[in-house]
């Protein structure tokens, strides 16, 4: 009789594996992101969009992240106040505040790796539309069925601010 660890694993086992090693790769990439950069992986994501496509809204960055404005704006309020993001009143619209990397942030970008947000995004893009539509209606459906499906999705590793820092 095989030893436990000789035996396949089911598809639970599986699927905790594919999780575990997710998640071991997210911390990895946010450790080293701030150990060489002093930004968290997320913060990193965000400012590669920014170095992207410069003079984003809030609400245009959010959609590029694929996140919630409000997510979006406790990264970028820490991003500002790291001095490696600019707001700006918009020349064309006195309403609108367009976002744009600092030179130091402008470095961060340039020395740093592709994010991890971004290398999932890119690997995903690669699945076929269908294998894709199944996978996230998998993963949705599995969050629901083990009660987690209705909790908030803050960017990978972001440590949400205190209520008296968002004041």
């Amino acid at each position: 009789m095989p030893a436990p660890s000789d035996s396949p694993l089911s598809d639970a086992g599986r699927a905790l594996n594919a999780l575990r090693r997710f998640v071991r790769a997210l911390r990895t990439a946010s450790r080293d992101s701030e150990r060489r950069h002093a930004v968290t992986a997320a913060q990193l994501y965000v400012l590669r969009e920014l170095g992207t496509t410069p003079g984003l809204s809030l609400g245009a960055l959010a959609r590029r992240t694929h996140t919630t404005q409000s997510t979006v704006s406790e990264v970028v309020a820490r991003l500002v106040e790291a001095g490696l993001v600019r707001r700006r009143t918009a020349a064309a619209d006195a309403r609108r505040r367009e976002l744009s990397l600092t030179a130091r942030g402008r470095t961060i970008v340039r020395d740093a790796p592709r994010s991890m947000p971004e290398r999932l995004l890119d690997a995903f893009d690669t699945l076929p539309a269908a294998r894709r539509a199944a996978l996230v209606a998998g993963l949705e459906e599995w969050l629901d069925a083990s009660g987690l499906g209705a909790g908030p999705a803050p960017m990978f590793f972001e440590r949400r601010r205190a209520r008296a820092d968002r004041a």
